[in-house]
């Protein structure tokens, strides 16, 4: 018996990365899983291979028309919403604040933290319908515990907005045993980084140096299924009776910074 039987989780950003991996893991204990992004990729087929269920839905969540198809597709599908895991999101441009131009800003911000608000937005009127669900938002150790990515400034700002949001609504949905968490992930290794676009943060001179290495566990790095393992905490039973807390998986390194 899986330890999400029953449960329908739409995961956003889910054909990479730390969404890609939630999704895989939320299958393999038995949830039926909305695999939301731009591109399919291959997560959907390989849940099915696997004898699992789930669903693609085309969603750029920064557009509301495609965030209200997907949530409204996933419950005319199956009835029913339980887990909302909003995960995509972009590291954006990294510049100096006088370079980093206008619609950089909005791009990152309309991705990871309208984009946030759009996903609950929508969601939300079907876990209340539910009178239970977990909704687990995708931040960052960036903006919340550490400052010193040199030129992050707009990732860093949408960052912290994400916790801030989370926060609010473990409150205003704790009512209706809605339970809202964050995890905040350390360097994990995905492939976001190789989009990120950089202009001239060496100026910055935030570089930090650790002589005889980082402490941390595993030296602070990470993989994606480490940061699903917390996801699938936060979206089973095991942690009912948490909400409101962001969660930093990083192996400690942030604590250094």
């Amino acid at each position: 018996m899986g330890m999400l039987d029953g449960k329908v989780a739409l995961v956003t950003g889910a054909g990479s990365g730390i969404g890609r991996a939630t999704a895989l893991r939320f299958a393999r204990e038995g949830a039926r899983v909305i695999v939301a992004d731009i591109a399919e990729g291959d997560t959907r087929s390989e849940i099915e291979r696997a004898g699992g269920v789930a669903m693609f839905a085309q969603c750029d969540v920064s557009n509301p028309e495609q965030v209200r198809k997907a949530v409204e597709d996933t419950v005319g599908r199956f009835g029913q919403l339980d887990i909302v895991v909003a995960n995509a999101g972009i590291n954006g441009v990294w510049a100096p604040i006088e370079e980093l131009e206008p619609e950089e800003w909005d791009k990152t911000l309309n991705v990871n933290l309208k984009g946030t608000y759009l996903t609950l937005h929508f969601a939300v009127p079907h876990l209340k319908e539910r009178k239970s669900g977990s909704i687990i938002i995708v931040s960052s150790v960036n903006g919340n515990r550490t400052f010193s990515t040199a030129g992050s400034t707009a990732y860093s700002a949408s960052k912290a907005g994400q916790v801030a949001i989370m926060k609010m609504q473990a409150l205003e949905l704790g009512r209706h045993r809605i339970r809202v968490n964050a995890v905040c992930p350390g360097a994990i290794h995905t492939h976001i980084e190789q989009s990120t676009k950089k202009h001239d943060t060496d100026k910055i001179g935030l570089d930090l140096i650790f002589p005889k290495g980082s402490p941390a566990i595993n030296g602070g790095e990470g993989e994606p299924d480490d940061v699903a393992d917390v996801c699938l905490f936060l979206a089973s039973e095991l942690s009912r009776h948490v909400s409101g807390v962001e969660i930093y998986v990083d192996g400690g390194q942030s604590l250094m910074r």
